[in-house]
């Protein structure tokens, strides 16, 4: 039997947290472009169409990278057309104005930028300074505003890097304030290689909002390497945070820091909102189902503790 049928977990609301979170679905892109094994496009399109039926709104699609950097996602002409009929939102990630011009063919109207707060994971990623990826992005942010296409903005290590450890507050204020400034209407804080703790959480989004960047406008991405994810995304939605992204079944990492490990699984936090009164709109019964479909085709279990508890009790 599926415990949620049964009320579980128990709401129990504690105070100073939002009423509802929108989850930023990331499995089917920063998910599947770790997978060493490519999966076929019908596939991640199947897999698309069972995210959007369980109340998820928004699940980013793919990515317009050139294949060659990420061959798992060299199919995304071919997988948007598929998919891009479903009522919920399906941004995708361009790293320059080609990757834009791709997307923006295909009807694409939300696009993402993905910057680094750390000059090596900006040269390992990008092949560029923190600087330079900036100058970069500002005509891609630039045009798709002025097609009234919504923009995110990406920000890996803003926790710490595996080539310079910590880093330090005001670098990532500083280029958070230049993505905002540019004109992103979002900016997602990534713990890339999962090591932020809450205390370090909490300084960030303090000092951001001293900064001027408005809390609304922020999401958190977490990685699990060390456990610590759902953790801080508690901290972070004590700060008033809203948007958080998770990926279903916890899958991904990131192929250009290999101490990364799975996202922060979207079960195991539909899991926890849900037992802190917090709406998301999302069927915990068929997330977990289209979860196990896709570990199914994947080979292998899925990493998230709610998908093998939820799924255990159902077989």
């Amino acid at each position: 039997m599926n415990t949620p049928e049964l009320g579980l977990p128990m709401p129990v609301p504690a105070n100073g947290l939002p009423a509802r979170v929108r989850i930023h679905e990331v499995g089917a892109r920063d998910g599947l472009q770790n997978e060493k094994a490519t999966v076929p496009t019908a596939v991640k399109a199947e897999f698309v169409r069972r995210l959007a039926v369980t109340g998820l709104t928004t699940i980013e699609a793919t990515s317009f990278v050139h294949p060659k950097w990420v061959p798992q996602l060299a199919d995304a002409e071919e997988l948007y057309p598929e998919i891009s009929g479903l009522p919920v939102s399906l941004p995708v990630l361009v790293p320059n104005e080609k990757g834009l011009d791709r997307a923006l063919a295909l009807g694409a109207r939300r696009v993402a930028v993905f910057a680094s707060a750390t000059e090596s994971f900006a040269r390992a990623n990008l092949n560029r300074t923190v600087d330079e990826a900036l100058a970069m992005f500002e005509p891609v942010v630039t045009r798709a505003k002025g097609q009234d296409v919504h923009v995110r903005g990406y920000l890996s290590m803003c926790f710490g890097d595996p080539w310079e450890g910590p880093v330090q507050v005001p670098q990532v204020v500083r280029v958070c304030r230049a993505l905002l400034d540019m004109g992103c209407d979002e900016l997602s804080l990534g713990d890339t290689i999962g090591v932020a703790t809450p205390g370090h959480v909490t300084a960030l989004l303090g000092a951001l909002s001293e900064a001027g960047v408005p809390v609304s406008a922020l999401g958190v991405h977490f990685h699990d390497t060390y456990g610590q994810a759902l953790a801080n995304t508690l901290a972070a939605l004590q700060q008033g945070v809203t948007t958080v992204d998770a990926s279903a079944g916890g899958l991904g990492g990131c192929p250009y820091a290999k101490s990364a490990t799975g996202n922060l699984a979207t079960e195991d936090l539909v899991w926890m909102l849900r037992g802190l009164g917090i709406d998301t709109g999302v069927d915990l019964g068929r997330l977990v189902a289209t979860s196990v479909w896709m570990a199914a085709h994947l080979g292998r279990p899925s990493p998230s503790r709610t998908v093998r508890a939820l799924s255990h009790q159902e077989s």
